[in-house]
Formats: C-alpha cells, sequence, structure tokens
C-alpha cells in the first residue's frame, strides 16, 4: 500500500481492523463508507469475498468494499457478483507552495482543538454527526479543526489530521448561505499553513467526482488528481451513508 492509502486511513482512522483471510475489514461504527469499506491487497477468490460480506454483517455493517483504480480484476469480479458502483472519489495531492500556501485574510479561519460546540453545529447542518466527530478524535496526531467565517459570522468547518509529513484535509463544510463567498479557500490555506509549522510538505483530500465545486477549489489551490478508487456495495443491500 502507497503511502498515501496509510494516509488516508491514519488521518480518517476506524474504530478497528479484523481480518477476513485476504481482506481486511474496517469497523466505521457508523462513521460513513470510508471507515467501514473492506481491501484487499492480494487476490480474492469468491469465497473469500462472500466470507467477508458475512463478516462485515456480523458487524452490523453493510457489505462494501473500496476498489482502487489499480485494481481493475478485483472490480470485475466484484460486479459479477452483483456488487454495484458508489461514490467515485478522486484523491489530490500537492506540495506545500504556491496558491495554497497564501495565507488566509485575517480572522478568516481559526484552528480550533477540540472543536468548539458551534463547529459541531456546523458540521451536523451537513450531514457530520457525532460518529464522523469520533473519527476525529481518534485520528492521528498531530490534528486540528478549523473554523471558517465570514461576514461577522461562523460559516464553516473543516478537519486536518497528518501522518509523517504529509497532511490530509477531510470533512471541509460550508453552510449553503455562506457558499461562494471563499470560506472553504480560507479555510484550506488556513489548513495548509498550520500543517507547514507541524513539519508536513504535502497535502491531500478526497472528493467525490460528484463534487466539481470541491474538485474546481483544490485544483485552483496547486493540487493534482494523483489517485481513484470507488466502491462497490451489493444492489439489494446498498444504502446512503
Amino acid at each position: 500500500m502507497s503511502e498515501i492509502w496509510t494516509a488516508i486511513d491514519a488521518t480518517w482512522a476506524p474504530a478497528a481492523y479484523h481480518t477476513c483471510g485476504p481482506v481486511v475489514l474496517r469497523e466505521g461504527i457508523g462513521g460513513g463508507q470510508r471507515v467501514s469499506a473492506a481491501t484487499t491487497e492480494a487476490g480474492c477468490t469468491d469465497v473469500d469475498i462472500a466470507a467477508a460480506a458475512q463478516a462485515m454483517r456480523d458487524l452490523g455493517q453493510v457489505p462494501l468494499f473500496m476498489v482502487r483504480g489499480d485494481q481493475p480484476d478485483f472490480d470485475k469480479q466484484l460486479s459479477r457478483l452483483g456488487f454495484m458502483i458508489k461514490d467515485p472519489v478522486v484523491v489530490l495531492d500537492g506540495l506545500l507552495e504556491g496558491a495554497v500556501m497564501e495565507p488566509p485574510p485575517p480572522v478568516s479561519a481559526f484552528p480550533i482543538w477540540p472543536p468548539l460546540q458551534i463547529m459541531k453545529e456546523l458540521w451536523a447542518a451537513g450531514g457530520i454527526g457525532a460518529a464522523r466527530l469520533d473519527v476525529m478524535a481518534r485520528s492521528a496526531d498531530p490534528k486540528t479543526a478549523f473554523l471558517g467565517r465570514v461576514e461577522d459570522r461562523a460559516a464553516g468547518c473543516a478537519f486536518i489530521s497528518m501522518l509523517g509529513d504529509l497532511a490530509v484535509i477531510h470533512a471541509v463544510e460550508v453552510l449553503s448561505a455562506y457558499r461562494r463567498k471563499g470560506v472553504a479557500q480560507n479555510m484550506v490555506r488556513g489548513a495548509a499553513n498550520w500543517a507547514k509549522t507541524q513539519g508536513a510538505t504535502r497535502m491531500a483530500t478526497l472528493v467525490t467526482k460528484a463534487n466539481r465545486p470541491s474538485l474546481a477549489l483544490f485544483t485552483s489551490l496547486g493540487l493534482s488528481p494523483v489517485e481513484q478508487y470507488h466502491y462497490r456495495v451489493l444492489g439489494e443491500e446498498a444504502q446512503t451513508e
């Protein structure tokens, strides 16, 4: 597994890992798809996949596999077994330099850890609830959250965590009334500058392909697509998390 996949796990951490043959299961405890998806680095038989699917059900989770872009055979196998594609994701990465390192305007983005109640409420408005806050709490140090402000109002939040010299920013959320006002950009720039003070040289993030505004934001700040993945879930057990 490359450094970036290891960093994704460390900076948005499952509650536990379990091994089921060649498959690694993540126990998410309601923290969303990324911390609940199973992965494999080796070839799987159909029996391996069925066993892993049942093990995920035993954990109270929907059978969900994460498939990287360099795993076409695994992807075809899951498709043949009735697993449907869900939420294709782009992984973006870039050096901490250039536009992403331009400091945000004064009083527009503040590092705060642990999150304030207003930050929890802002995240909750975007569907990021207590289970995902628990993900943040157990993720790698150093880490912090960012509060974004505009028009003298608390308007958004983001979370950043590091592994080695790689910082990964997650859970960027801006209230709908304050979008397109630079709030997300200011938080990302604030996070990049904070990460550099902690020894980071690179920043990464994960964005669904459907989220074109976020893709445009991060590419405008100098991050580039380096990896991709999607989930596969059995059609009759598919659900939105």
